[in-house]
């Protein structure tokens, strides 16, 4: 059998497969070329390397409270007639904030001044008649008993006026006390009465605070008191306030510690004059030791197993850098980079998966300067 009009369609149909699967792109070639488009930087994408300040120290925790605080209590007993100011007002000194019921000592002190003027009358009286016997008795016209019976109705009679002038100041204080005034200028921190109240003696009415007498009453572990000093900085965080952080100097140190958990009390002055809010909970650490040495922002930092490397950005490439790390810094979270940079690196800030070694990249607005740690 003749075969040769078979073969000769056969290999053509060959040529032709062969000569299409030549003309279309692989799609590994298609991405070999998109991998070799350079990656895009901006300068808020690097890190420059550059030494600053590692602290250490004890870690402290606690609270904001007013150094200037006072709890008023009713120092008479009453019903409570008006309420003049609430929670969160500004009062100043001097200013009335709570008024008690009056007129039961309105009435006390009507009557120890009638008391008081009746006692002066009397001890007058007795003055004068003690005047005449002693004369009388010069005159040898009355008896020695005469004239010490005079001497001692005079001296009852000023002894009866000192008490009831004692009895009118009483009763005058008593009636000043009807009247809950400010001690000082401040804010109202919290109102415990309404008007309509009956204040017993002790009762608590209202608490006003110096909101700019603000500190930081934190504790640390007994192991390092040894270590914490008047004078030494404290940086700290407080909740409600994220994205700032504070500082202040430790003027005392409670010199007995607490008697359940052991720790003792730090009272830090807060640095500046903001407005802080009492009670809320901050922690942070006492700058025990520190020192200059180079830092690193955590997030450039990249673990695989013991193993730490950053991406630095040299000649238009990404590479691939071993770095060794020493101690972190507590209050920002960066870490001492011991060996493997220096002065002036930039490091990729957020490095991610798709990232190789030597990959091209490029900066856009180079002139731009990037930002440190």
């Amino acid at each position: 059998m003749d075969l040769s009009k078979y073969c000769l369609p056969f290999s053509g149909l060959a040529l032709l497969f062969i000569l299409s699967a030549c003309s279309e792109p692989s799609s590994e070639a298609v991405g070999n070329e998109d991998s070799a488009q350079p990656l895009t930087l901006m300068p808020a994408d690097l890190i420059k390397v550059a030494t600053s300040e590692l602290s250490q120290g004890p870690m402290i925790s606690g609270s904001l409270q007013p150094e200037i605080k006072a709890e008023l209590n009713a120092e008479v007993s009453g019903i409570v007639t008006k309420l003049l100011r609430d929670n969160g007002d500004t009062v100043k000194a001097g200013e009335l904030l709570v008024q008690l019921d009056q007129t039961t000592y309105r009435d006390k002190l009507l009557s120890a001044q009638e008391a008081e003027r009746s006692a002066s009358v009397t001890a007058d009286q007795a003055q004068k008649q003690l005047r005449r016997m002693q004369q009388l008795q010069r005159q040898n016209l009355v008896t020695a008993e005469v004239l010490e019976a005079a001497e001692i109705k005079a001296n009852q009679a000023s002894s009866d006026l000192a008490s009831a002038k004692a009895r009118l100041v009483e009763a005058r204080q008593q009636l000043e006390r009807t009247e809950v005034k400010a001690p000082f200028t401040g804010v109202i921190a919290a109102r415990k009465t309404s008007a309509g109240d009956t204040a017993q003696v002790g009762k608590a009415l209202m608490v006003v605070i110096d909101p700019n007498s603000m500190r930081f009453e934190g504790y640390i572990a007994a192991d390092q008191v040894g270590a914490v000093k008047v004078g030494q900085s404290v940086s700290f965080k407080v909740n409600g306030y994220p994205n700032q952080r504070f500082t202040g100097v430790i003027n005392r140190i409670n010199p007995q510690a607490n008697e359940l958990t052991r720790q003792v009390q730090v009272f830090v002055a807060i640095n500046g004059e903001s407005a802080l809010v009492a009670g809320l909970y901050a922690e942070g650490f006492i700058d025990v030791a520190s020192e200059q040495t180079l830092m690193l922002d955590a997030s450039a930092i990249v673990r695989e197993g013991d193993n730490t490397f950053v991406w630095t950005f040299a000649n238009n490439q990404l590479h691939k850098t071993a770095i060794t790390l020493g101690m972190r810094d507590q209050r920002f979270g960066n870490y001492q980079v011991l060996s493997g940079l220096k002065i002036g690196d930039a490091v990729l800030r957020h490095p991610i998966g798709g990232v190789k070694e030597g990959v091209a990249a490029t900066l856009t607005n180079p002139q731009a300067q990037v930002a440190g740690n």
